[in-house]
């Protein structure tokens, strides 16, 4: 294995690689608490009537919490990668954390409107069809965040921009890098279809197309924690 180590000596190497697996480790958690955000918020997502009837309201709230710390996993990403990305392209670099950052300011805005219908549950109960349709609407803003940001931002930045740089710079296998390139543009495409009623955002087909951006980004954060960068990105 060609790494950084074999060919710089002394603390600069190691500490380019502890970068490398610091960033996998976020990459990593942000698996970790995403999937099961989406679980502990189904009561509220599926459940026409949350808002009047008996809610799940400690369930959601965990929901809320591991998505939270989903958004700050994600501009992590982002920070700890940038002194290296740049060496690449400083202006692609900067676009990739803004875009991480807008992705991570639209989840924590799903989260507010979630909250709210936890806070709103006991204040409506009984509150009929009125009631209903303010939960349904909160709700509804919860799903355009989540298309607009975990869909959108991350197919464009985790995908395009993130998976050039690496293409470009060698820092992780080539054949695995190209991945991100590909798989982005398909998940921005299959999300502008969700967008203009094509499918549904949860139906089998969007997972599909979305299912390469998420092999990328799950290969990458394994690849940086086990492997750390190749040194061939530092040559020259």
């Amino acid at each position: 294995m060609d790494t950084i180590e074999a060919r710089r000596p002394g603390g600069s190497a190691d500490a380019v690689q502890r970068t490398a697996r610091i960033a996998g480790v976020w990459f990593v958690v942000t698996f970790v608490f995403s999937i099961p955000a989406v679980f502990l918020y189904d009561p509220v997502i599926n459940e026409a009537n949350y808002i009047v009837g008996v809610g799940a309201d400690t369930q959601v709230r965990f929901g809320a919490f591991l998505e939270v710390l989903t958004a700050v996993a994600n501009i992590a990403t982002a920070v700890v990668l940038f002194p290296v990305l740049k060496r690449q392209s400083e202006s692609i670099a900067l676009g990739y954390v803004g875009l991480r950052i807008v992705e991570s300011t639209l989840i924590l805005i799903g989260v507010v409107s979630v909250l709210a219908v936890v806070a709103l549950r006991q204040d409506l109960a009984g509150g009929g069809a009125d009631a209903t349709l303010i939960g349904q609407s909160l709700v509804a803003l919860k799903d355009q965040t989540f298309l607009l940001g975990p869909a959108f931002c991350a197919g464009f930045g985790n995908g395009l921009l993130l998976g050039y740089l690496m293409y470009r710079s060698g820092l992780v296998p080539r054949p695995m890098a190209l991945i991100g390139p590909i798989g982005g543009p398909i998940a921005c495409a299959t999300a502008t279809a969700v967008l203009f009623g094509a499918y549904e955002q949860q139906s089998p087909v969007n997972f599909l197309f979305t299912a390469p951006e998420i092999v990328w980004e799950a290969s990458l954060g394994i690849w940086l924690i086990t492997k750390g960068f190749r040194s061939a990105g530092f040559d020259g």
